[in-house]
């Protein structure tokens, strides 16, 4: 009955069905309703794993990490790091990171004819609306990932985050 309903009105979900078999006489309770419910059927996307496997090669990432002084400052270090090698491509450390300074350390990591296709940040502050326009007039068209907002899953920047985490316990 209720695959039936749920197949007959798309639109309406498990409470709306669970009400409607309660009028019917029926006890079951929403969460039973929702386990036998009709999932809809996705085309099949391509996956994060299978995007970074099929453009590892077109793919850099940069980010930011901290590094506290023995003087009670904090110093930006700016990583940038391919995916097809894992490999250091640069970094850059300032205390006052801009948008500028980090535009001018990405021209400076990547060339304009080997540049990369796709990169790969997360939604820092520090890029601002110049660090998005910049990308836009290079000639290569580079597109800049940035992971999703609140509530969806986040694009995994792993090399990234295991880079920063042992950089910053061999500085400190």
């Amino acid at each position: 009955m209720i695959r039936r309903m749920s197949y007959a009105n798309p639109l309406w979900g498990a409470p709306r069905i669970h009400g409607e078999l309660l009028k019917l006489g029926l006890t079951v309770s929403q969460a039973t309703v929702s386990k036998y419910m009709l999932r809809p059927r996705r085309p099949p996307s391509q996956a994060w794993r299978t995007f970074l496997k099929n453009h590892a090669n077109d793919l850099i990432a940069l980010d930011f990490f901290t590094v506290p002084t023995a003087t009670f400052r904090v110093l930006f270090v700016l990583v940038i790091l391919t995916h097809s090698r894992r490999r250091l491509v640069h970094f850059n450390v300032t205390e006052h990171p801009t948008a500028e300074w980090t535009a001018r350390q990405l021209l400076e990591a990547c060339a304009l004819e080997e540049g990369p296709r796709y990169l790969i940040r997360d939604r820092d502050r520090v890029y601002g609306e110049r660090f998005r326009v910049r990308p836009r007039r290079w000639t290569f068209g580079r597109r800049s990932l940035r992971p999703a907002r609140r509530g969806k899953t986040r694009m995994p920047n792993g090399s990234l985050d295991r880079f920063d985490t042992s950089a910053s316990t061999m500085l400190w």
